[in-house]
């Protein structure tokens, strides 16, 4: 029978959660397995693995066959040094009590890139927030500047049109004389007529005065006539 390491999926759609088993491998990969050696978070950074190292290095001895993720996991978390060096204690190649060693000091060290890595993510998350607080803080800022303005163009715009109407409204009543001055101008013209009917009322008087005129021509022309007759008379007399 081929034993393998592998995970196993559970946890919800779009936030995986994995068990690391050592299955059948002509079982399924969510059905039955032998042994559950851990879990597997990816939803963090880094991701969280809770591993029992000794079972996993014991099933490795036993001949069980890692996945490729459950051997980069195992790898991390220093299951394939532990079973390298207790080959070597089985080999004599150096005692229980140095491989215990090498491997507490490897295991101290990683734990101390662990941290530093945690300590250089958080300050970059850090940083991350800090940034874009300041962002939200200059954007704030920016549309308190642009209200402001905005009310000031609304204030002066208001403004404005209370000036311009303010000039429509006096020149109304201007306007309303103009129009009383049409029927004043109304008995101008009427007015004209009126004029010239006296003046040529004169002139159709005169003509009367010169005939009578005319008339006296006449009486002027009796006492010639008269005189005339006497000047008959004082011939005839002679």
């Amino acid at each position: 029978m081929s034993v393998r390491i592998r995970l196993q999926r559970h946890g919800k759609k779009g936030k995986p959660f994995y068990w690391i088993v050592v299955a059948d491998q002509r079982s399924k990969r969510d059905g039955k397995y032998l042994e559950k050696l851990g879990t597997f978070d990816p939803n963090f950074n880094p991701p969280i693995v809770d591993l029992n190292i000794d079972a996993s290095v014991n099933w490795i001895q036993l001949g069980a066959q890692p996945s490729d993720t459950a051997k980069s996991i195992m790898s991390k978390e220093g299951v394939l040094l532990k079973n390298h060096l207790l080959n070597g204690v089985k080999k004599g190649a150096l005692s229980q009590e140095d491989a215990d060693k090498k491997f507490e000091d490897w295991i101290n060290d990683r734990n101390k890139k662990t941290d530093d890595r945690l300590s250089q993510i958080q300050k970059d998350l850090s940083e991350k927030k800090k940034k874009e607080l300041a962002l939200e803080k200059e954007a704030s800022e920016k549309r308190k500047l642009a209200t402001i303005a905005a009310a000031e163009e609304a204030a002066a715009a208001e403004e404005a049109a209370a000036a311009e109407e303010a000039p429509a409204a006096e020149e109304a009543p201007a306007e309303e004389p103009v129009a009383d001055d049409a029927p004043a101008e109304e008995p101008a013209t009427e007015e004209a007529p009126a004029e010239e009917a006296p003046a040529e009322e004169p002139a159709t008087d005169d003509a009367p005065a010169e005939e009578p005129a005319t008339e006296e021509a006449p009486a002027d022309e009796t006492p010639g006539e008269e005189e005339s007759g006497s000047e008959i008379d004082e011939e005839k007399k002679d």
